[in-house]
Formats: C-alpha cells, structure tokens, sequence
C-alpha cells in the first residue's frame, strides 16, 4: 500500500512539474513587462533584427515625409547605423513595452501598434534627419498585423496578467510539497530521489517535443503580421525558443543529477543493509 501511495505521488508530482516550468518560463519572460522587454532587447542585439527593423524606420520615414532618391538611400544609412548602435536594444525594449501594454491591460485602444517615435528622437538619428531637412512626425505608428487586430483585442491578455504570478508560484509550490510527499511515502528514498530525477529528465524531453510541435502554430501567428515586422518577430521568437531551451537544459542537467545521486545513495544504503545483516551471523561464531 506504501509504495502505491509512493508511485501516485511520483505521477502527480511529474504532472506538475511538466505545468511548472513552461508556466514559470512565461510568466517570467512573457506575462511579466520587465521580463519581456529584457528578451525583446537580447533579441535587438541581434543583427538579423537590426536589418529589417532599419528597413521599416526607413519606409516608415520616407513615406512619412515623402522623400526619395539619394536622400531616402542616405535615411536608410542613418537607420542602419541607428540600429547597429548600443542604444538601440534599450529603445527597441521601450517599444515593446508599449505592444505588451495592448495584450495585457485594458486601458489599452485600437489596432496592435508599436509607436517608432520614441526611436527617431534619439540623436543618433534625429541630427542625421535633421541635416537633411527631414521633419518626422510626432508619432509614428507600424501596425503589427496586417488586418485591424489579428483575432486579438486590446487587453485581451490581462486575465492572464492578473492571475499568472499566483498561479505559476502556486504550481511551484505545489510541485516541491507533492516531491517531499513522494520522498516521505517512500521506503527506498534514494531510489525516490533518482526517480524525481527521472521526472525531470522526462519533462525537460517532453518540452523539447513540445517546441517542435508548436513551431507550426507559431508560424500561422507570425504570417499574420506585415512584412518586416514579420521578420522582427521571427528573430524574437526564435530568441525566445533559445530561451526555452535554456531552462529545458537546466531542467535535464538538474535531473540527471538527481539520479545519479539516487542511486548512489541506494548503493551506500544497500551496503550498509548488507553490512548489518552480516554482523548477527558473525557473533554466533
């Protein structure tokens, strides 16, 4: 009866660690802004974003101001070399905030837009705008989908917002109480131990799965959006599956661990047994 309570415990405990770390994952890069912004600014350090993003501050200025030729090519210039800086992950961050604040508040209106403006008031840019004469809007917005919101409304997402942090540490927790359950029902802990191991081996494989899975509904998402913008979210998500794979790694190095630890505590507890067993038969000598 003990090691049946011990084998359900074990079941519920790799349940919950499978809900546990994709919903810890998220809410820290994703629900959480500060989070967000953070991978939006590792992704901006990479120059597969910088190029399309100085594309679209380019469009986006030209058609603004009305200017082509030589001078359009020089605005392209100046975009690139604006991206290529270090301030621009900052402010690539910044604007994401506001793209996040649209999912995930409800004082939020409209069409998904990020607005560039705060971008081009950067002087790295703006005296190059201003040597050429060019006024740029007070704001410009780039509707992130094609249609007026992709199937999303504005503050659609703050449910989540709301009830994340709790939830993910609530998961959490329960995961640690029902694995010291698992451990406490158990006769043999160290075999327990190792099997906690394998729990963790197991989900970190299962979320691999997962993201190979998933890529294809992410792909549906990301042809919703226009094209540049297209290629922006494309680079953030595949930094964002980085990041997956970073936890996924720590979760198998954990686990690996553990079993190797369960099981060389089973072989020292395994002598120990043998050794006192021998000690009775020694004495009737």
């Amino acid at each position: 009866m003990r090691s049946l309570l011990a084998l359900l415990l074990w079941l519920v405990t790799t349940a919950l660690l499978a809900v546990t770390v994709p919903a810890l994952w998220t809410q820290h890069h994703i629900v959480s802004v500060d989070g967000y912004s953070d991978l939006a600014a590792g992704a901006a350090r990479n120059p597969a974003l910088q190029q399309p993003m100085a594309a679209e501050l380019t469009a986006q200025i030209t058609a603004a101001t009305g200017t082509s030729g030589t001078q359009a090519t020089l605005i392209g210039a100046a975009a690139n070399a604006y991206t290529s800086s270090a301030v621009f992950p900052g402010q690539f961050a910044a604007a994401n905030r506001v793209a996040h604040r649209w999912l995930f508040t409800n004082d939020a209106q409209g069409q998904w837009v990020v607005d560039l403006s705060p971008m081009l008031a950067d002087s790295s840019i703006r005296q190059t705008l201003d040597g050429f004469g060019v006024q740029v809007p007070t704001s410009l917005q780039v509707p992130v989908t094609e249609d007026a919101s992709g199937g999303l409304r504005p503050g659609q997402l703050r449910p989540v917002a709301l009830w994340g942090p709790w939830a993910s540490v609530g998961v959490a927790v329960l995961t640690v109480v029902f694995a010291l359950l698992a451990l406490t029902a158990s006769r043999r802990r160290g075999r327990m131990f190792a099997a906690l191991g394998v729990s963790a081996l197991l989900v970190g494989a299962a979320g691999w799965a997962g993201i190979e899975i998933g890529g294809r509904y992410v792909d549906d998402a990301l042809n919703r959006t226009t094209d540049n913008v297209h290629a922006i979210a494309d680079v953030m998500v595949t930094h964002a599956v980085g990041s997956m794979h970073m936890w996924l790694n720590l979760t198998l190095t954990v686990g690996g661990g553990m079993v190797i630890i369960g099981v060389i505590v089973s072989l020292l507890s395994g002598l120990g047994g043998s050794r006192q067993d021998d000690v009775p038969a020694t004495r009737k000598r």
